[in-house]
């Protein structure tokens, strides 16, 4: 990983928008700081497009997609997307259909329970009754479990056929085929018509863990913020940079570092001799 101050800053000045996680990444000690809200009313105010790619539940989302500047919200790991709409509310757009939905929930509610009763400590996020598409573990937000109890968490929902990745703070588990990756895809197709893969290069990736891996890999300019160093030897893919602060401090570092390149620049002085 590279310093932050080593990105090019041609890169910065051709962003298109930023995508970026929430936990530990945005928020530090589960609330946004006021330096990175004020972070991304900065990032929209210069023209960028700003969504949120995040484990978190619909439901916990929702207030902060009404309240933060942001262009859309897309949680559950890819799942479901939440935008203001022009009556001032907030459409939700989901990637599987109804009887889909329905189907993987009774299931996973099955597997959540017996991954309860069957492994010391595991203990569904405080979150839960906001999930429609996932189910999450928590690991690190009140309850605190070991590597050992994290990867027995991961296999037995892999061995249920879940997918499952680790956040900073959950253990999620899914049934289909989206991811952080697809889900970024998805949304920028809905939202702005655009294809990610086509502009990789005009888009920049903030994050701090493993469920940040496929972001990492893909998008060439991507972003942990510091605190990503608990999770590096967990890592398949590190980001390209990583920030000097943590958590929010480290995503107002990115915001600063990109607003910068953006700036007009004062004319050249001539200088008579």
């Amino acid at each position: 990983m590279l310093p932050l101050a080593s990105l090019p800053p041609s890169a910065l000045q051709g962003l298109n928008g930023i995508l970026t996680d929430i936990d530990d990444t945005l928020t530090t000690d589960g609330a946004i700081t006021p330096d990175a809200l004020a972070a991304l009313a900065d990032l929209k105010a210069a023209g960028l497009q700003v969504i949120a790619i995040t484990g978190r539940p619909v439901g916990w989302s929702e207030p902060f997609a009404q309240a933060w500047p942001l262009d859309a919200i897309v949680a559950e790991n890819g799942a479901v997307a939440l935008r203001r709409n022009a009556a001032g509310g907030l459409d939700k757009l989901y990637q599987q259909d109804g009887a889909t939905r329905a189907t993987h929930y009774a299931r996973m509610q099955q597997v959540l329970a017996h991954i309860e009763a069957s492994i010391p400590g595991a203990r569904r996020a405080s979150d839960s009754a906001g999930r429609e598409t996932d189910i999450a573990i928590d690991h690190s937000e009140f309850t605190q479990l070991s590597e050992a109890q994290i990867d027995k968490v991961v296999l037995a929902m892999r061995h249920e056929g879940l997918h499952a990745t680790v956040s900073s703070i959950h253990i999620n588990g899914w049934y289909g085929e989206h991811n952080k990756l697809q889900g970024a895809r998805w949304i920028l197709r809905e939202l702005l018509a655009r294809e990610l893969d086509a502009e990789l290069e005009r888009w920049l990736y903030v994050g701090d863990s493993t469920n940040d891996a496929l972001m990492f890999a893909h998008l060439p300019h991507s972003v942990g913020v510091a605190n990503v160093a608990r999770f590096v030897p967990h890592l398949s893919h590190l980001p390209r940079y990583v920030t000097q602060a943590e958590r929010g401090a480290g995503f107002a570092e990115v915001a600063r570092a990109v607003l910068q390149q953006r700036m007009p620049q004062p004319p050249e002085m001539l200088l008579f001799l």
